[in-house]
């Protein structure tokens, strides 16, 4: 057994002082059980805790890690830009950059405006769309988190679901009224939901690939589904490219399945690890932004030049290095590994991966939705998830996040997590005899 006695007492000492000890839900291990381990460096593909135990980590500080951890050139970037200060609330260089890169690399996006974080994106990004239609109304799907905005909060992903309660305490009801939510890869529902509130949908927002119920994929022409049934009735089609945006491809899910959407919103891998947040769309929408326009959004860190300076240095690492390609083969290398133990095991288990995204359900049907996901075999996962820590090897301590892949990662790392995961299937069936 590994050692944790040193975590063990930093959690103590934390639950003295933060709620549940942690300052994001998931980290309290509370769906897997057990506690927490406290992590004081980390390296590439690896982080250590204060222990001294190394772990292949998978969970990439739930996906902004896409070259892995502490790269030199991001840690560089940073590292010169606090020399010269490390916030103006004045314009910088750096923002101007960084939003052409942006506006360059994703092409349904003319105009792009910096935030701190995925839930300030996706709030504005929701109050600009009922700005320019005039309208109140917005159709999120089941499993899909949005972040921790109020109106957002129904039927969420991430957190909110791990802990079995989608909703939230203090979220009153009048601040959700206007959010119709559906269920995922179900186009009936969709025009159902249209034909019902006729004239008073301002959009719909959506991850193209949800990855806080799990992952699971949008089916062949449902996205193009969201485009067309959008434009049909004047309403705005918003991705959630917080986790997906720059990871599964240069231009993000809309370049990988070929859907422009009217605004985009984005995070995690265009901060290079820092805190940071975007949304961004068609110049006639985004024009509507204060100061130019009458829609109010603000931010005293937003565009600081740390998190411009490593959201820079990672866009250029990923450009340089062709790392899609090879984040495609280390993704295709893992789920035919796993799925290989699995059925050598005789564990029933569905792999969903979208390039360098992927999630393992214990379940013998397959997961297109949250109600799929919700059918898999949560107890399962919380032995697989500690015979796999034991291993040294850590993925995400919830059976509904994403994995995720880094540059850093090797073919080496890749199989032996095989080996690991292949053990810990075989343990079961061997019990079962």
């Amino acid at each position: 057994m590994i050692s944790r006695a040193k975590s063990d007492q930093l959690f103590s000492e934390a639950l003295k002082f933060i709620p549940g000890g942690v300052n994001s839900p998931v980290r309290a291990f509370r769906a897997v059980g057990g506690q927490p381990f406290f992590v004081n460096r980390a390296s590439g593909a690896r982080v250590w805790d204060v222990d001294g135990n190394e772990y292949l980590d998978y969970v990439g500080t739930w996906g902004p890690a896409i070259l892995g951890h502490a790269p030199k050139e991001v840690v560089g970037a940073v590292q010169a830009a606090a020399a010269d200060g490390t916030s103006f609330g004045i314009p910088n260089p750096l923002e101007v950059r960084l939003a052409s890169m942006i506006c360059s690399w994703v092409p349904s996006v003319q105009k792009v405006r910096m935030c701190n974080s995925g839930t300030e994106a996706t709030m504005s990004a929701l109050r600009l769309a009922r700005g320019f239609t005039g309208r109140d109304k917005v159709i999120k799907f089941e499993g899909c988190y949005h972040g921790h905005s109020d109106s957002l909060l129904v039927k969420a992903g991430s957190g909110a679901l791990t802990f079995g309660n989608p909703d939230s305490a203090g979220v009153p009801a009048a601040f959700t009224r206007h959010t119709i939510v559906l269920p995922f890869n179900d186009p009936d529902a969709v025009e159902a939901a249209f034909a019902a509130n006729h004239g008073q949908v301002a959009g719909i927002i959506v991850e193209p690939v949800p990855g806080n119920a799990g992952l699971y994929l949008p089916k062949l022409g449902y996205l193009a589904f969201l485009r067309e049934i959008t434009k049909a009735n004047a309403a705005l089609l918003i991705f959630d490219e917080v986790m997906t945006g720059f990871r599964l491809a240069k231009g993000g899910a809309q370049e990988r399945f070929g859907i422009a959407p009217d605004l985009s919103c984005f995070g995690k891998v265009i901060g290079g690890g820092l805190p940071v947040g975007a949304f961004g769309g068609r110049a006639e929408i985004m024009d509507l932004l204060a100061p130019s326009g009458p829609v109010y959004q603000a931010g005293t860190l937003s565009g600081n030049p740390l998190a411009m300076a490593a959201g820079i240095a990672a866009l250029e690492q990923l450009h340089q290095t062709n790392a899609y390609d090879a984040l495609e083969e280390l993704g295709a290398s893992l789920e035919a590994g796993l799925r290989a133990a699995a059925a050598s095991a005789g564990v029933p288990m569905q792999f969903n991966r979208c390039g360098s995204m992927f999630c393992a359900y214990f379940s013998a049907e397959p997961v297109a939705n949250l109600a799929n996901a919700l059918k898999s075999d949560r107890e399962r996962f919380k032995e697989y998830f500690h015979g796999m820590l034991e291993a040294g090897i850590y993925i995400a301590p919830s059976q509904f996040e994403a994995g995720f892949l880094s540059t850093a990662h090797t073919r080496a790392d890749i199989e032996r997590t095989v080996e690991a995961a292949s053990r810990v299937l075989k343990r079961w069936r061997r019990a079962a005899a």
